[in-house]
């Protein structure tokens, strides 16, 4: 957390529909880890990585859901540890009801 110097922990899922470029599976988790180890705020870190794979995959269709609790949320203040925060990013194709939809059902799985 860039506001309090504490660790933001979570899982970030991504989903991209191929324009024909694809990349391996390492690199996206290379491209979160880039973003998130830095001083950040999860809504800003959700963008980051969205763009960054749009940019890279060259493609409007891709899907960020970082769902993380924030430890200056469960060791400061409210000290509530129970708490969760999720962000979402849904571009072209995935920011469609059908298409949400089958993404959450993918995540329940």
């Amino acid at each position: 957390c860039e506001h309090h110097f504490v660790p933001i922990i979570g899982t970030a899922h991504v989903a991209y529909i191929s324009s024909g470029t694809v990349i391996g599976l390492s690199k996206l988790n290379r491209i979160v880890q880039y973003y998130a180890k830095r001083p950040q705020v999860q809504e800003r870190l959700t963008n980051q990585i969205a763009k960054e794979l749009k940019a890279i995959l060259n493609t409007p269709d891709v899907a960020v859901i970082i769902d993380a609790k924030h430890l200056c949320v469960s060791s400061r203040g409210i000290q509530d540890d129970t708490s969760a925060t999720v962000t979402t990013y849904y571009g072209g194709q995935f920011n469609t009801a059908q298409k949400i939809s089958e993404l959450q059902n993918y995540l329940k799985q």
